[in-house]
C-alpha cells in the first residue's frame, strides 16, 4: 500500500507545533463516534471510467494518459482506466495507460463474461473488475437470470479471472437495493471463488449513511473478504455514505475527482480523502497538497466548470468577506476555518473578497498589500463606498477598491506597468483566430501575435504572450448591460500570480474582445502595484 508522509501545513499564526496542538484539542470534540475505520485506507479512482459516463463528456486519448499519469502520481492506489471490451479505442487507451508504468494498479471493467474478462486480460491491466446486477429489479430488467444463476455466473468468471490474474475485484451491482440475505449469499459465493475484494455499490443513490453502515458491518462479520464501497450522489449522500462505509470496516474507497460519475455522480477524491485524512486520521497515501491541482485538471479537460462552494477545492472554500471572518483569519486563521484543514493542505490559497459584508480590517488589510495606506476616517469612507455598490448587485473588484481609495485619498498612484497602443484580430469561419497587439512595458514598446479558439481567447493570449509566462488567466465572466445587438457588456477577469494570489478586475464597452483585453490589462497592472520590481518580459515577436 502506497502511504506518504503527511504533509507539513501551517497557519497564517500558528507554528507547526500550534498546529499539531490545535488539531488534537479540535479532534478532541468528538467529531466522530463508535468508528471501527482502519488506519489505513486505499483509493480506487474511476474518474476514467465511471467519471466520463458524465452526460456530455468525453475525454480525449491525450487526455487519460494525463489524468492517469496525474492520478498515480498523487498516491491513487488503484485506477479503473476503462472498459476495454466496449470498443477498440476504449481497449487501445485502457492499454496505453497501463504501458505507462505507472505506480498506481490498472483496473479494467468486465461484464461477467469470458470475452469482456479476455479483453481486460489482452490489456495487460493488473486487475479485473467483474460486475453483475443481484438486486431483482436490475437482475430481472436487464439480464433475466435467475438468483441461482447470478451465483453459478459468479463462481465461474471469478474462478477464470484468477486462473489468469492475481486480483480480481467483484462488484454486485445495486447491491444496496438487493436482498440482504441474499447479497450475503452473493458475497461469500464470490469470497469463496477467489475474488481479492467485494465492492458495495449503491448503485442508484439510495441508502442512508446509517444504513449503509449497518450494512457494510454485516458483510464485514459474515464475509472473509476486503470491502470497497462505490457510492453514488442521486440524493447528495456519496460522501456521507463512503465514510460510513469506513466507519463500519471498509478498507478501500471508490472515487472520482470533482464527484464526475452518472447522474448525480460519484463520491468526489478531495472531500472523501480530506474527511479520512483530517477528521477521523486515517492515512490514505495521497498527496492532499494536489488535491486542487488535480481538480482544476480534470475541471479543464471535462469543461466542467468547479463550483466555487464545492467542497476543498472550490474558490470560496478559504474566501472570507465577512467582516467577523475577516477580522478573525486576519489575526488567526484557525477561528473561521475547519483548523484541522488549511489551505496549503489540498494546494488552496485564502483570500479575502469584497461585497456588503466586508469589514474595516479586511479592506485596510488589502489596501496594505497594495502598498497604500488610508487613515481611520479614510478607510471609513473606503469601506461605505464599496459597500455601496456592491448593495447595487456589482460585483467589487480589486481595482474597484484600489480606485475607490486614491480618490477618497486624493493620490494619483501611477503604477501602469502595462499599456495597450494597439490591437488588431484576424478571424473568420476558415481562418484560425489571430490577435497582434503592441503594447507599453515599463516604457518600452513590445508586439506580440497569437492565435486562439476565438478573437477573445487569440487576444488574451497576445497580451500573455508579453507578460510573464508565470500569470494565469482563473476566471472570465461576461455578462450584458443592456440588450440588443449592440448591448453594452462587463467582463470580469481574474488571475493568478507565481505567489498563488489571484486579482481581479474589470473592463466595459460595446466590443466583447476590447473589453476582455482592459480587463486583463488592469488585472495584470494590479499585480505590479502589489509585487513591484524587475519583470522579465518575453521577445517581441511577429
Amino acid at each position: 500500500m502506497r502511504i506518504c508522509p503527511k504533509s507539513r501545513c501551517y497557519l497564517n499564526n500558528l507554528h507547526a507545533n500550534d498546529l499539531l496542538w490545535l488539531a488534537r484539542q479540535l479532534r478532541g470534540i468528538a467529531f466522530f463516534t463508535d468508528s471501527h475505520a482502519r488506519g489505513e485506507v486505499t483509493v480506487f479512482d474511476t474518474t476514467l471510467r465511471d467519471g466520463e459516463q458524465t452526460p456530455g463528456i468525453a475525454f480525449t486519448f491525450e487526455q487519460k494518459l494525463e489524468i492517469a499519469r496525474q492520478l498515480s502520481d498523487i498516491g491513487v492506489h488503484a485506477i479503473e482506466a476503462g472498459f476495454p471490451a466496449s470498443s477498440k479505442a476504449e481497449k487501445e487507451t485502457v492499454t496505453a495507460i497501463k504501458k505507462l508504468g505507472l505506480e498506481a494498479n490498472i483496473c479494467g471493467l468486465s461484464r461477467m463474461t469470458k470475452a469482456d474478462v479476455d479483453a481486460c486480460l489482452d490489456s495487460d491491466v493488473d486487475m479485473v473488475h467483474v460486475f453483475i446486477p443481484t438486486s431483482d429489479i436490475q437482475r430481472i430488467n436487464t439480464i433475466n437470470k435467475s438468483r441461482e444463476e447470478v451465483l453459478a455466473i459468479s463462481d465461474e468468471i471469478i474462478r477464470y479471472v484468477r486462473d489468469h490474474i492475481g486480483l480480481c475485484m467483484f462488484s454486485a451491482m445495486d447491491a444496496t437495493r438487493t436482498d440482504r440475505n441474499y447479497l450475503m449469499q452473493v458475497f461469500t459465493t464470490a469470497a469463496a471463488a477467489g475474488a481479492t475484494i467485494i465492492n458495495v455499490p449503491d448503485t442508484v443513490g439510495v441508502i442512508s449513511p446509517s444504513g449503509m453502515k449497518t450494512l457494510i458491518s454485516r458483510i464485514a462479520r459474515e464475509v472473509d473478504c476486503p470491502i470497497d464501497v462505490h457510492c453514488h450522489n442521486d440524493f447528495g449522500l456519496a460522501v456521507a455514505n463512503t465514510i460510513a462505509a469506513v466507519e463500519a470496516g471498509a478498507s478501500q474507497v471508490q472515487v472520482t475527482v470533482n464527484g464526475l460519475g452518472e447522474r448525480a455522480g460519484n463520491a468526489d477524491l478531495g472531500q472523501t480523502v480530506m474527511i479520512m485524512e483530517s477528521i477521523y486520521r486515517i492515512r490514505t497515501g495521497i498527496k492532499k497538497e494536489r488535491l486542487v491541482e488535480t481538480s482544476r485538471l480534470v475541471s479543464r479537460f471535462s469543461g466542467i466548470t468547479i463550483p466555487p462552494t464545492q467542497p476543498v477545492v472550490g474558490e470560496n472554500v478559504f474566501s472570507h468577506e465577512s467582516g467577523i471572518h475577516s477580522h478573525g483569519v486576519i489575526k488567526n486563521s484557525a477561528t473561521f476555518e475547519p483548523g484541522i484543514m488549511t489551505p496549503e493542505m489540498v494546494g488552496h490559497r485564502r483570500r479575502l473578497t469584497l461585497g456588503k459584508h466586508v469589514g474595516r480590517h479586511a479592506v485596510r488589510q488589502m489596501l496594505t498589500d497594495a502598498h497604500i495606506n488610508p487613515t481611520d476616517a479614510q478607510l471609513d469612507t473606503i469601506v461605505e463606498k464599496v459597500k455601496a455598490i456592491a448593495n447595487r448587485g456589482k460585483r467589487v473588484t480589486d481595482a474597484d477598491l484600489y480606485e475607490i481609495a486614491e480618490s477618497t485619498m486624493g493620490i494619483e498612484l501611477n503604477h501602469k506597468m502595462l499599456s495597450l497602443q494597439d490591437i488588431a484580430i484576424m478571424t473568420g469561419n476558415h481562418m484560425i483566430p489571430t490577435a497582434s497587439v503592441k503594447a507599453t512595458v515599463n516604457g518600452k514598446e513590445h508586439v506580440f501575435s497569437s492565435v486562439g479558439n476565438g478573437p477573445v481567447d487569440a487576444a488574451l493570449n497576445a497580451i500573455f504572450g508579453i507578460v510573464p509566462a508565470r500569470i494565469q488567466l482563473k476566471e472570465f465572466n461576461i455578462e450584458a448591460i443592456s440588450g440588443g445587438s449592440d448591448a453594452m457588456c462587463h467582463v470580469t477577469i481574474a488571475v493568478e500570480d507565481e505567489h498563488g494570489k489571484i486579482y481581479d478586475a474589470s473592463g466595459s464597452g460595446d466590443d466583447i474582445v476590447l473589453s476582455s483585453v482592459e480587463a486583463l490589462v488592469n488585472a495584470i497592472n494590479l499585480i505590479y502595484r502589489i509585487w513591484p520590481g524587475p519583470i522579465f518580459f518575453k521577445k517581441s515577436a511577429m
